[in-house]
């Protein structure tokens, strides 16, 4: 692959993440954002999942 492929893969992977994690974090699944940085699959569960009653009650 092309060296503007690889970085363009890589740029999208990292936004991903981001925004999964800060999704996560904005849903009140605090340990879920803060293990995530070790297990990042939690942070796509805990953007998949309702929010807690105490996130949602402030939106």
């Amino acid at each position: 692959m092309s060296t503007f492929l690889w970085i363009l893969l890589g740029a999208l992977y990292i936004i991903v993440w981001i925004s999964l994690g800060l999704t996560t974090f904005r849903k009140g699944h605090y340990w879920m954002f803060f293990i995530g940085f070790f297990f990042p699959l939690l942070w796509i569960i805990g953007a998949l999942i309702s929010p807690t009653p105490r996130a949602a009650g402030v939106a």
